[in-house]
Parts: C-alpha cells; sequence; structure tokens
C-alpha cells in the first residue's frame, strides 16, 4: 500500500487558504496517478497527532510514502517532521529528507550555506523585532520576505520598500503579522526557474523563464502571492511562464550548474526547484531553493516534467522507481552488515 503523506489546510475563506488548500489538488493528482500505474493508495494526514498518523501508518500497512506535506497545522516551520517521522519508522517515502526541508524551509540559514559556498545570493538583513534593519548597509529597494513562509505568501508589490523611512513604517507591520523577515535588496533583471528531477543522479528539465513584459512601470516585476494565488488580479494572467530555447549557451549552463550546486550543496534529492534572477551584469543571484515545489499538474515543475514530453503519471512512476531504488540499496546495506 502507497500512503500519500499531506498536510490538511485550512478551510476556504481563511487567510492565504488558497494556497493552503492547494495540497489537496496535488493529492487528487497524485492518487489519479496511482491508480493509472495500478497502484494502491491511502490518503494519510499529518498533524500534530503523531500517535494518530503511527496508527494509520500500520493499520494501512502502508509501504511506500508519497510526501506532500507542506506544513503541519499550517505551521510550515514544522515542513520537516513529516518526513523525520518516517524516517524514524522506517518508511521509505519521496522527496528530500528531513534535513533539507529543515534546512530550505528557514531562508536566512539557506542564504548562509549558499554564500558560505561562493553561490550568490541578494545582500540582507534580519529583522526579528530586536534590532532594527540599517538602512544604510541595504540598497533600495529593497524586498521584505518572511524567513519561514513559502508559497509567496508575505510577497507582493506591498513588499517592495523604496526607502528607509517606508522600510521603518513597514517592517513591523510585516512582522507583527508573518514572524521574522529577511529583508532584501531588490534584484532587477530576467527571473529563471530550473526545476531538478532524479536520483540517484539528478539532471535539470528545461530551464523557465517568467514573463514580465506586461508589467506597467508602476508594478515591480515579482511572482508574489497574487500572482500565484489570485485569478482575479493582473498580476495572476500577466506572469505567464515560458521555456527560452535562445539563451546564450554559457547563460544557460551557468544557470543550470548553480542550481544543481544548490541541490546537493542543502542534500535535496529526487525533485525541487531553485528559483534564481540574472542581473543586467550577467551575474545570477539565487532568490529560494525549493525542497518540495508543488506538483499540481498546473504548476511549474509539471510543466518543466511535461517540456521533456513525460507524462504526470509516468513522473509519479519515475518518483516511486526511486524510492524502490533506496530502499533495496538500504535492504543490501543492511544485509551486507548483518
Amino acid at each position: 500500500m502507497i500512503g500519500v503523506v499531506h498536510n490538511v489546510p485550512v478551510p476556504a475563506g481563511h487567510a492565504f487558504s488558497e494556497s493552503s488548500l492547494d495540497v489537496l489538488a496535488q493529492v487528487e493528482a497524485v492518487e489519479k496517478a496511482l491508480e493509472e500505474l495500478g497502484y494502491r493508495s491511502v490518503r494519510i494526514p499529518f498533524t500534530k497527532d503523531v500517535g494518530g498518523f503511527i496508527q494509520q501508518i500500520n493499520e494501512s500497512r502502508v509501504e511506500i510514502a508519497i510526501n506532500l506535506c507542506e506544513s503541519v497545522d499550517d505551521d510550515p516551520r514544522f515542513i520537516a517532521h513529516p518526513a523525520a517521522v518516517l524516517e524514524l519508522l522506517g518508511i521509505p517515502f519521496s522527496g528530500s529528507p528531513s534535513a533539507a526541508l529543515m534546512l530550505t524551509t528557514d531562508k536566512a540559514v539557506t542564504k548562509n550555506l549558499l554564500n558560505a559556498n561562493g553561490i550568490k545570493t541578494p545582500y540582507h538583513a534580519i529583522y526579528d523585532s530586536k534590532e532594527e534593519p540599517d538602512p544604510g548597509l541595504l540598497r533600495f529597494p529593497v524586498i521584505l520576505k518572511p524567513i519561514f513562509q513559502d508559497a509567496s505568501i508575505g510577497i507582493d508589490q506591498e513588499s517592495i520598500v523604496k526607502n528607509g523611512r517606508e522600510l521603518e513604517e513597514r517592517v513591523k507591520e510585516f512582522f507583527n503579522r508573518f514572524g521574522a523577515l529577511l529583508v532584501e535588496e531588490y534584484i532587477a533583471g530576467r527571473e529563471f526557474n530550473v526545476s531538478i528531477f532524479g536520483y540517484p543522479s539528478p539532471r535539470a528539465l528545461p530551464l523557465a523563464e517568467i514573463d514580465f513584459s506586461s508589467f506597467p512601470d508602476e508594478l515591480y516585476p515579482i511572482v508574489g502571492y497574487r500572482a500565484k494565488w489570485d485569478s482575479s488580479s493582473f498580476e495572476y494572467s500577466h506572469t505567464p511562464r515560458g521555456f527560452p530555447q535562445n539563451l546564450p549557451p554559457i547563460l544557460r549552463h551557468r544557470i543550470v550548474a548553480t542550481a544543481l550546486e544548490c541541490f546537493h550543496l542543502l542534500g535535496l534529492r529526487d525533485y525541487g526547484r531553485v528559483d534564481m534572477r540574472v542581473d543586467v551584469h550577467g551575474q545570477i543571484h539565487v532568490l529560494e531553493v525549493n525542497a518540495n515545489p508543488c506538483l499540481s499538474p498546473d504548476a511549474g515543475f509539471a510543466a518543466a516534467v511535461d517540456e521533456t514530453g513525460v507524462t504526470y503519471s509516468d513522473m509519479v512512476r519515475e518518483l516511486l522507481d526511486f524510492v524502490k531504488l533506496r530502499s533495496r540499496s538500504n535492504e543490501n546495506q543492511t544485509s551486507h552488515n548483518s
């Protein structure tokens, strides 16, 4: 039996429910693919009731899990916990291990690790209410990003600050809503994302670019919450994803190499996505490393898979193959050591 492990989203109408409810679209798509592939599956929600979760795993006789958890009880800080419990139970599962999920959920820690290894990220300060960011150390405009949120929660046009006065006014408001913040220099330039797929040898899928050419001058070209989740917004309908074919080969190689380096450095596994900007000087700035990008059929990762000619069901088949390969390898290792 395959367990489709997922977080429980907030009900419709709650703040940011659009992004929270998307996990159910992922669950339904994976279940449909598993059925097409001839597998039996069971949904198993993960909440803070860990004992109840373990009971369901045992009662359902789960042998392999597809881990789609993006939070625990809608708290993104606990994103690594479902993977950690599966690791403790010895249940092989898809996606990154708990250590990688924990690292990449903390945007500040991720940036520090990348910078320490020579991978450029936008210069930043941290605001946790104890010490005001020094405007003299930052080059405006800057963008406020919640350190622990994903799905672009807390990121929109209002997140961009043009001067020190605005920063002083807005940073406290954002902290009260979202907790600790990155105050990050805004990087003008082209925005790319690279989806990575494979085990034990991950490969880069076709490189995607966000097209901001329809944005008016008064809007900063960013993929904020409205662009991802508010279908009635201007941003949603004017941030199409494309797969450019005419990039200079050297630039394409550098972008892909950077993405793969991030993937390996942070310990991602099976799949992931790296978002970055290329500034006017051709420098690459990593914006985010996503260890569990959305697997909805209409999301960026599935689009990159589709660009290679692989169907959604075959993508799920490959994910299962990765898990089975690890499971066999672990069994052989245990047999060898015993």
